[in-house]
């Protein structure tokens, strides 16, 4: 390993370091990855270690036929506070780009392990690019919020979603160049999709049929992480399976079937009528219970934005949203965290026509994001 601090112009090597560490980094990457191979642009994966259990990563790998990381930080999931997780991954990644030397590193979205690749990035000189660059949601208490503004003022590119994501970026005066790109998670449920439909047998297995049931997630820390949100949220969850007469299906993350225990909330979840607790679901299953949902109840920014391609109507578990787009579209409305609130969002939504365009646009955005990848950050 170097003995510098930086790294120089002429000893980086014409490669593409991605970092992931989360299921969405894994889903959205993951067409990314596919248009490098295609265009053959060099580039390695490099795997921080936020999400490290097999149902919320490993099996993204099988289902997505990601190529398995040339690299992994194992040591992550020792720490468990924000700021000894990012500085674990900090640590590691820095490491691993000194030994690297790649000109350049994309990281997508707003989670720690965003965070410190970028923070690894802007210190060693890397030119930086940001995928989904410039989305707000306005909230300046929760984590991601902090990721995504620190991430995007040290960018060198910045990959925009939409106008409006462009719109924020010139407004806060960033030094980086803005593209908007779309998002690559157009792509990843498009290619998908048809896979998902031939393998997953999940509604079989549950014993549930399309466009008869609900589908709930929730695994944010301001979500499950205080027992009288929470509680609410619960109770919510429960007068909507009253009032609409629909099972609910809930892959429950470990995070909330940790803090479900912790409150003595368990027994209260399972004898909602007719919800079914699940552990989570690979992705292929789970796009099969997004897909074939009559509504989802989520905070998920990820599953916000699969839901609204899908035309599944959404409801937000929260008081905001970063993707504003799918409430123009109609496709999702944000309830806040009342149980009052989240039932009237609930009973809105499943009156609604199915019949939004999808807020996204066309598939093509993955190449928009390999194309300035090679052409600009490796130079052609």
């Amino acid at each position: 390993m170097s003995n510098l601090k930086i790294l120089r112009s002429d000893e980086l090597t014409r490669q593409i370091c991605v970092v992931v560490g989360t299921r969405p980094s894994l889903v959205k990457q993951s067409a990314v990855m596919r248009e490098l191979t295609r265009q053959e642009i060099p580039f390695f994966l490099l795997h921080a270690g936020q999400h490290y259990s097999y149902e919320l990563d490993g099996v993204f790998f099988r289902d997505l036929q990601i190529p398995e990381p040339r690299y992994r930080i194992e040591t992550t999931p020792n720490y468990k506070y924000h700021g000894a997780q990012t500085a674990e991954m900090l640590r590691g990644i820095e490491e691993i780009m000194l030994e690297e030397k790649p000109k350049g590193v994309l990281v997508g979205g707003d989670a720690n392990c965003n965070l410190a690749g970028a923070l690894a990035a802007r210190k060693l000189q890397v030119s930086l690019c940001h995928e989904e660059a410039g989305m707000r949601g306005y909230d300046w208490l929760v984590p991601e919020e902090h990721n995504r503004v620190m991430i995007d003022h040290i960018s060198d590119y910045l990959f925009a979603p939409n106008e409006e994501a462009r719109s924020n970026l010139e407004g806060e005066k960033v030094r980086g160049r803005i593209f908007v790109t779309g998002t690559p998670i157009v792509d990843s449920v498009e290619e998908n999709l048809a896979i998902a439909r031939e393998k997953s047998d999940i509604l079989q297995r549950l014993r549930i049929q399309p466009d008869g049931y609900i589908l709930l997630t929730m695994h944010r820390e301001e979500t499950v992480d205080y027992k009288e949100v929470l509680a609410e949220l619960i109770e919510g969850v429960r007068r909507v399976a009253v009032g609409s007469g629909l099972p609910i299906v809930f892959p429950a993350h470990p995070r909330t079937v940790l803090r479900l225990g912790e409150f003595g909330l368990t027994e209260t979840v399972d004898r909602i009528p007719g919800l079914t607790r699940i552990p989570p679901a690979g992705y292929f299953d789970f796009l099969t219970l997004l897909g074939n949902a009559r509504l989802v109840m989520t905070e998920s920014g990820g599953t916000i934005q699969e839901s609204s391609i899908l035309r599944v109507p959404c409801v937000t578990l929260s008081g905001y949203t970063e993707w504003h787009e799918t409430e123009r579209a109609g496709a999702n409305l944000v309830s806040g965290q009342k149980a009052e609130q989240i039932l009237a969002a609930a009973e809105e939504m499943l009156s609604r026509d199915r019949n939004w365009p999808n807020p996204f646009g066309k598939s093509g955005r993955a190449k928009a994001i390999a194309d300035i990848l090679g052409e600009k950050v490796l130079g052609g």
